[in-house]
């Protein structure tokens, strides 16, 4: 429903701009593999980050994999990963169906280890920042380096074709090769007629807390040594009608809890985010890993391509190449969330495709060998199963998804659950099942709420844990704000066109006057009418407004806005 800035910058014949053989715009884990790997190839390259430090802007679940089928993984292009920049190793992975207090957990290690060399919890500030030194290093050899603080706000063309980039704070670039790393709401992308944000049902939202807890305290609460963890997904009625569930990972000294749903679900059900996330801290289940005093360090929020839908498999136009999630590799199939590893790959086999191009004397054709390596490569059959596309797809149509539905709610349904009884435990942990769930009602919410009233045991115990408020969670996070210059503007503030992100935003809500977003009344001349008005303040960058509301959307200006110390 929104738009980026489309109009890209007309190189002027006469200038002398700055030119590097390649700029890479965003320094996460897709950006860092990039530049890295065009650095060992002697390609010299700039990294542009627009935020105060690598890893301040961005936010994410976060496990980072190992693949053994991977053609690339993080800890092989920079030694010393896993001892570094990680959190903790995940040697334990459980999923829990809830039916109000019963509960049926199922051991998906097995799901998690297959095709699993390791698979580390992270955390962003932490892991990008470390990167972020590492590529410094290398690139600078190459005669490049890295730059914070720079939005690069567009695209650098001549005769219509993407030469280089433009900035806010900088003077535009020339590039023979510009690698977007910019993440899920790549103005890159969108400026390129790439990507769009029309669709709501393309998009996941994760909300997340990063709690205190003592490293000693995580080990005991969750029978864990030294170097291991443990992933908890949850999923059933605990979230209203959401499409999608919560997860809880260990880290070295505190855990990450969030929610992550279909974004249209949320608009369709009208549900506030911020509750969703509460409903989950609060609930029983976790009472024995959360205890009595319940610290936040950060609230924070991002969106989620998914990947089944909006992959691209022709990521590239001209000398633009999209890597990570501007490019939606990210793979969100049930239980399966790997989203890192796949950015990582797909920045290095950018690189190596530039290089290969560069080395024959035709740097321009490195967008087309890289779709070629993404396919050859095996990436685009993880991000785009075919057994989904298939049969997947066709259990999302109506009248099918509702019948399936009823069905697995019915008293035969509920028969063939208590039949299998331990076995849906092996069909959970099958990686072809998983490829192939519909993105429906069922595999969210329904069968895990059936799965719990059959099969599951009461919870005992309760809950004291007392989540900040929303007012609280702002209060505590760090902003450099941008005075006299939002990066968001509403077009149309009715509340027909932009009222759900009074309640989808994840610093918004319907009581709540603080936030971005608030509904006001307006009267004049007897007349009452009900809009939209927007606070930027407050955002976080999620990028949420941007799909359900009727706004322009940019990044702010290098070092603006939120910067996450966790993320």
């Amino acid at each position: 429903m929104s738009s980026a800035n489309t109009d890209t910058t007309e190189a002027d014949p006469g200038a002398e701009y700055e030119h590097y053989e390649a700029v890479v715009v965003g320094a996460g884990p897709g950006g860092a593999a990039a530049a890295a790997t065009l650095a060992s190839y002697g390609v010299e390259t700039l990294v542009l980050e627009r935020g105060v430090d690598a890893g301040s802007k961005n936010v994410s679940g976060g496990l980072i994999y190992a693949e053994e089928s991977a053609p690339y993984t993080i800890d092989r292009i920079f030694d010393g990963f896993r001892e570094e920049a990680a959190e903790r190793p995940i040697t334990k992975y459980y999923i829990h169906n809830v039916a109000g207090t019963k509960v049926e957990s199922f051991d998906l290690t097995d799901l998690h280890e297959s095709d699993t060399e390791w698979s580390d919890s992270v955390l962003r500030r932490k892991m990008d920042s470390w990167l972020a030194e590492q590529v410094h290093e290398r690139t600078s050899e190459a005669g490049g380096g890295l730059l914070t603080e720079v939005h690069v706000n567009g695209l650098l063309e001549e005769d219509g074709e993407i030469v280089g980039v433009t900035c806010d704070e900088l003077d535009p670039i020339r590039a023979d090769l510009i690698v977007a790393a910019d993440g899920v709401n790549s103005e890159l992308a969108r400026q390129a007629g790439l990507m769009d944000w029309e669709r709501p049902e393309e998009w996941f939202q994760g909300v997340k807390a990063v709690v205190d807890m003592d490293s000693e305290e995580v080990n005991e609460r969750f029978d864990i040594a030294d170097e291991e963890g443990v992933a908890h997904l949850f999923s059933g009625d605990l979230f209203d009608e959401a499409r999608g569930g919560g997860f809880l990972y260990t880290n070295e000294d505190s855990l990450s809890l969030g929610t992550v749903f279909h974004l249209d679900s949320i608009v369709e059900e009208e549900l506030e985010s911020h509750q969703l996330l509460d409903a989950l801290l609060t609930h029983p289940l976790l009472a024995q890993w959360l205890g009595d005093e319940y610290h936040e360090r950060e609230y924070s929020a991002k969106l989620v391509p998914d990947s089944k839908k909006v992959a691209l498999r022709e990521p590239y136009r001209d000398n633009l190449v999209l890597v990570g999630d501007a490019a939606g590799q990210m793979q969100a199939q049930g239980p399966i969330i790997k989203g890192m590893n796949h950015a990582v790959s797909a920045g290095a086999l950018a690189a190596e495709a530039f290089a290969e191009s560069r080395a024959r004397g035709s740097p321009g054709k490195a967008g087309p060998l890289y779709a070629k390596k993404l396919r050859d490569e095996g990436v685009m059959k993880k991000l785009r199963p075919k057994q989904y596309d298939l049969l997947g797809s066709l259990g999302e149509r109506e009248p099918f998804a509702g019948v399936v539905d009823d069905v697995v709610d019915s008293p035969l349904g509920r028969f063939g659950v208590r039949l299998l009884g331990s076995r849906i435990e092996t069909l959970y942990n099958s990686p072809f099942l998983t490829s192939m769930i519909p993105d429906t009602r069922t595999p969210y919410v329904t069968l895990p709420t059936v799965i719990a009233e059959e099969l599951g045991t009461p919870v005992r115990g309760e809950s004291h844990v007392e989540p900040p408020s929303l007012e609280e969670r702002i209060g505590n996070l760090s902003y450099n704000t941008d005075i006299g210059n939002p990066h968001i503007v509403v077009e149309d503030n009715s509340i027909e066109a932009s009222g759900a992100a009074v309640y989808s935003c994840p610093v918004s809500a319907r009581d709540f006057g603080g936030g971005c977003y608030r509904e006001e009344t307006i009267r004049t001349n007897g007349h009452e009418e009900k809009v939209v008005s927007l606070d930027t303040q407050p955002c976080v960058e999620c990028g949420t407004c941007a799909v359900v509301a009727d706004t322009t959307w940019v990044h702010p200006r290098g070092g603006k806005g939120v910067e996450f110390t966790q993320g």
